[in-house]
């Protein structure tokens, strides 16, 4: 558990960092939002080609997609009713399906890889095909919908068919399926590019957080969903498919991940409620550093 805390700590410390930066007037929420579309428009379409590319889309373990699709479709019918229920207003609304319906598979990624290595981390990235497949088409979709120019259906289809990161998305899976290497020049450019996403995304997150809980019943609701929910639906499937060992280990750590990055990048970049974004995954991320390392524990 110690070779964890190394590896999530520096992460964890630059989201304070944002956040100290922010409480002393260094920066404001305006270069969150900069930061974001930095995030949006290079570092991210980078890292998804890279990690696509990377990926072994392996036949033997096809279903595992299957299993995160199901997964996210029968949060996000879960969320759009705890939504109207809750009589959200419009923009808050859309951050509850968004956020629930992403999982952070980057924050689970450091325990996979320190606690079952490459074969841990190869089971993750084909339960993750799913959810980096419909985060940006169905996700973004809908962040547009619910965002600033939702009902303007030409724009809303000019800014979903132009989005930078389903671009990378449809190249990566080109790309891996061809089995064509990117060049050294393009692929350092890459990494150096995707390696921004994590430290820009804190940052930005620190910048968002806000120590003073605004909308409690909505963040708590939105963690429950993507989290407890998660959880309950990949033991589920664990049972009926009598899923074992490593793989029923990925499936529930994959099911229980918090609420996704994109979720805020989403929210900053459609006029959605940024704030409520960084809360829930904020508190996600909290709750996670608790949740994740007790189902590796008693998972071994």
């Amino acid at each position: 558990m110690e070779s964890l805390a190394y590896k999530i700590l520096p992460v964890i410390l630059i989201f304070v960092l944002g956040y100290i930066l922010k409480m002393f007037g260094v920066l404001k929420q305006d270069h969150g939002d900069v930061f974001m579309k930095v995030v949006f428009y290079l570092s991210l379409p980078a890292l998804i080609i890279l990690s696509l590319t990377r990926v072994e889309l392996s036949a033997e373990y096809a279903w595992l997609p299957l299993i995160s699709f199901t997964i996210i479709m029968i949060q996000f019918m879960v969320s759009f009713f705890v939504g109207k229920f809750m009589k959200l207003d419009r923009r808050t609304h859309g951050v509850l399906l968004t956020g629930t319906m992403i999982m952070n598979i980057g924050f689970v990624l450091p325990f996979i890889i320190a606690a079952y290595g490459d074969e841990g981390l190869a089971l993750l990235a084909m339960f993750d095909v799913s959810n980096a497949i419909l985060a940006f088409t169905l996700v973004y979709y809908l962040a547009c919908r619910y965002g600033e120019h939702g009902n303007s259906s030409k724009l809303l289809v000019k800014k979903f068919l132009f989005s930078p990161p389903i671009w990378a998305l449809t190249a990566g899976i080109i790309l891996n399926l061809t089995n064509t290497e990117i060049p050294p020049v393009p692929a350092n450019l890459f990494q150096i590019l995707g390696d921004l996403t994590i430290p820009l995304i804190m940052i930005a997150l620190g910048i968002f957080f806000n120590l003073k809980l605004i909308k409690p019943v909505p963040v708590f609701a939105g963690i429950a969903i993507r989290m407890l929910l998660g959880f309950g639906i990949g033991l589920a499937f664990c049972y009926v498919l009598g899923l074992e060992g490593l793989i029923r280990t990925i499936v529930l750590i994959g099911a229980s991940a918090p609420v996704g990055f994109n979720s805020i990048i989403f929210a900053s970049m459609e006029k959605l409620d940024k704030e409520y974004a960084a809360s829930m995954v904020s508190f996600g991320i909290m709750a996670g550093m608790v949740l994740i390392p007790l189902l590796i524990y008693f998972a071994q």
